[in-house]
């Protein structure tokens, strides 16, 4: 499993439209050589489970029995007994306190026992460089593979039947590969979703509004979705070797006994996503292809979500990925397709996450067209919804927009406080102080002189 490469979908997820405890934040002056120091989330609090049972019950069979390729697996797999992570050495500083983090809440949330170890262990995390990550998968930014313990080992067995997640009949051995020199953010979501398909699920399901395994990448951290994914398939009722129709007739109960909130009418089956959908949006997200191509592509799975008439996270992200590759060719039809992805994001509170990256594009046209108000009040209504969701990049980027509308009102006091603040999550979802600048950069362009 792989979380999709960031240079594959950065512009469609996290860009604005051209191109463990919190720090105190700093009234030093932006100019200065010097950046705020990095910030990060004390809160710990997740996306709440929300949805009725029989969903998230037809969701766990989903996740569970298949892999992306669509590929059925004949049985589950699962660790036995206590797991054990260890950090390979050469990981950078903000690793290991995000993974201690992450293990205390699939501790407490999902009641696995897992712990972090210096010795051997059944799950190793290792930090590889991004061009040497990309030249084994070149559209995957981390993956994690079984029965291998470290990247020289990878490099030998990655074409045989041992990394293939089919062939086990129970966990025992996994690492972990991330980007020893991509951005604190990126490197933490890579830990969630890398860990949580070491653990459980292997599949990812593009109809999902509220979880990290959806391969549109909007969640950035595991929700509660997720860890009622993991509790489940670590429950006493699952076991190692069950097969579908198995699992189908326990997994009812166990959620009613995991989540009796949960216990009301909804609907348990859902349309598969067409194949074709899949390969139109991977098409319109890799730079491989040419821009007209890519187009195209992305106007094929709009015409595809419209023919199943998906509504939701497929059709909204369908619109998504068309205002993205619109914007420097056909701005009019870019700011309709985001609006109507907006639209249809904003109409379940599950997808409030979604509408927050509408915002920073939809942000961009307003500041661009000169319209400070329209931009602060996407940003106001977009950043505490960021902050929950603990995406520090799209944070800072709302910021940075407000802070930019401010000065243009000519409230240079407050857009200087704002654009400060906006610098500490800056350096966590960007990383380096090159990386933070150029962003920066990059919305002060967009206003008008």
């Amino acid at each position: 499993m792989n979380r999709v490469s960031a240079l594959v979908v950065a512009a469609c997820l996290a860009s604005c439209a051209p191109a463990p405890v919190a720090t105190p934040p700093t009234r030093a002056a932006t100019n200065s050589n010097s950046l705020p120091a990095m910030r990060g989330f004390a809160d710990t609090t997740v996306v709440p489970v929300t949805r009725s049972n029989p969903e998230m019950a037809q969701d766990f069979l989903d996740l569970t029995f298949r892999l992306e390729s669509g590929r059925a697996l004949p049985a589950m797999t699962r660790f036995e007994g206590p797991i054990t992570v260890r950090v390979a050495p050469g990981a950078p500083a903000t690793l290991t306190p995000d993974l201690d983090a992450l293990l205390a809440r699939l501790r407490s949330e999902a009641g696995i026992e897992i712990t972090r170890v210096s010795g051997p262990a059944n799950i190793t995390v290792e930090a590889v460089p991004q061009k040497a990550l990309q030249r084994a998968v070149p559209q995957a930014a981390c993956f994690t593979v079984p029965r291998v313990r470290d990247w020289p080992e990878y490099l030998k067995m990655r074409k045989s039947p041992a990394v293939d997640w089919s062939t086990l009949t129970v966990r025992d051995t996994a690492t972990i590969f991330i980007p020893g020199d991509a951005a604190p953010q990126e490197i933490r979501d890579c830990l969630h979703e890398e860990l949580a398909q070491s653990l459980g699920p292997l599949n990812d399901l593009y109809r999902l509004p509220d979880s990290v395994f959806n391969d549109d990448n909007i969640h950035a951290v595991l929700t509660g979705f997720d860890m009622l994914m993991l509790r489940a398939i670590y429950a006493p009722e699952m076991h190692n070797g069950m097969s579908r129709h198995d699992a189908a007739e326990v997994i009812g109960p166990l959620l009613a006994r995991l989540n009796p909130r949960g216990e009301r009418s909804g609907y348990g089956v859902f349309p598969d996503t067409s194949r074709d959908w899949i390969t139109a949006i991977e098409t319109a997200l890799t730079s491989g292809s040419s821009p007209a191509a890519r187009r195209d592509a992305v106007i094929r799975a709009v015409r595809i979500a419209h023919q199943f008439r998906w509504g939701g996270p497929r059709e909204g992200f369908s619109y998504y990925a068309l205002g993205r590759l619109q914007v420097g060719y056909d701005s009019a039809a870019a700011l309709a397709a985001f609006d109507t992805a907006d639209a249809i994001y904003s109409a379940s509170p599950l997808m409030e996450i979604h509408a927050a990256h509408i915002a920073v594009q939809k942000a961009a046209f307003s500041l661009s067209a000169g319209d400070a108000m329209t931009t602060i009040r996407l940003a106001d209504q977009a950043i505490p919804v960021a902050a929950r969701h603990q995406n520090a990049a799209l944070m800072a980027t709302l910021m940075m927009f407000k802070a930019e509308a401010l000065d243009m009102q000519g409230n240079k006091i407050a857009a200087e406080a704002v654009r400060v603040d906006s610098l500490g999550w800056a350096r966590y979802g960007f990383g380096s102080d090159d990386n933070v600048r150029a962003r920066m950069a990059e919305v002060k362009g967009l206003r008008p002189y």
